[in-house]
């Protein structure tokens, strides 16, 4: 791919906070407490709203996983502290107000505790956000016993099967474009994604590590 593509707009991106920027967070704006919003780093799916003081985000920027302060047990309170759904920390970036903070990170499991990905309830998540949602139906279908799951009987036939049914996509997927008929364009691309995902999970990775390097070239 022709990296200039990828750069034909520039954006300043605000920097991402470390330690040494929490004196410029707003704190007594607000009691003590800044909301901190919570998007997920590869999707960009809002995940849930939490509150952070001081410590809460001293803890996230130092330990890699978000740490919350829970208004209702008064205390510092670890994201998945209990379930093992934490959420892996990949940057957070204050408002221009500096009195709120987002916060892009990888979640481990489900967000919310009624065990869907968002506590927005946005299973069905506009745009790329659903990404996040198929890569976690792709993980349940794997598990899957092959007799009732395609993707567990693609995953169950290897690596060379499923890197060639997203070589077979990618053709189609390309002569569909060709042909100028949006409705099979859009259909082969979906089939697209899904295989890719599904040999992205079985090389154990995600998107995560591709959008990296989109954002890189981006930025130029």
């Amino acid at each position: 791919m022709n990296n200039e593509l990828l750069m034909a707009e520039q954006h300043t991106l605000p920097n991402p906070l470390t330690v040494d920027d929490i004196a410029r967070i707003d704190f007594a704006k607000s009691g003590g407490l800044v909301p901190a919003v919570v998007q997920h780093a590869d999707t960009l799916q809002v995940l849930m709203l939490g509150y952070m003081n001081t410590d809460a985000l001293r803890e996230t920027l130092t330990g890699g996983q978000v740490v919350f302060y829970s208004r209702s047990k008064d205390r510092l309170w670890r994201k998945g502290e209990t379930s093992g759904d934490v959420l892996v920390l990949d940057q957070v970036l204050a408002d221009c107000d500096e009195d709120a903070v987002l916060v892009l990170a990888r979640p481990e499991g489900p967000t919310c505790h009624t065990k869907t990905t968002s506590c927005f309830g946005m299973e069905n998540a506009p745009g790329i956000g659903f990404m996040a949602h198929l890569a976690k139906v792709v993980t349940e279908r794997a598990e899957a016993s092959p007799a009732d799951s395609y993707t567990a009987r693609l995953m169950h036939k290897g690596i060379a099967k499923i890197a060639q049914k997203v070589g077979e996509e990618g053709l189609e997927t390309a002569l569909a474009g060709r042909a100028g008929d949006l409705d099979e364009l859009h259909n082969e691309a979906a089939d697209l994604l899904y295989h890719l995902s599904v040999l992205l999970m079985a090389r154990d990775t995600g998107l995560g590590p591709v959008l990296d390097i989109l954002r890189e070239r981006h930025k130029g």
